[in-house]
């Protein structure tokens, strides 16, 4: 696994890696400072969140629109997709439409000192 670098993107922190195996591994110590941490696998198509919901439960939301397949912003309490206004709350559930489907949500597990998001 690579990480490239962390850089702030408006009120999230974004973490650049790369998929092996269908998972991504990302390190607990990157949410020492924030609950939240938008996720760039190269090659991917689209950014995942990584929310931090305890010490042992982390949700990861793909931000990709399910009206139009945009790619979402964060807001920093939801997301957004600005081709149709579409939002999603944190949880990823639509708050306004378009949209009517919830954003996909991965399985995550905790080995050793890494968040692993599942993609399959």
């Amino acid at each position: 696994m690579l990480m490239n670098f962390i850089s702030a993107c408006a009120s999230s922190q974004i973490f650049k890696t790369s998929i092996d195996d269908k998972k991504i591994q990302v390190p607990i110590s990157l949410f020492t400072q924030t609950p939240l941490l938008i996720v760039r696998p190269k090659e991917f198509g689209y950014d995942i969140a990584l929310r931090k919901e305890s010490n042992e439960v982390f949700t990861a939301l793909l931000l990709q629109c399910t009206h139009a397949d945009n790619p979402l912003l964060s807001t920093g309490n939801g997301f957004q997709c600005n081709l149709h206004g579409s939002r999603f709350d944190i949880n990823g559930k639509v708050t306004k439409g378009p949209a009517e489907l919830s954003l996909t949500k991965f399985k995550t597990e905790i080995l050793f000192d890494q968040i692993i998001i599942h993609l399959n």
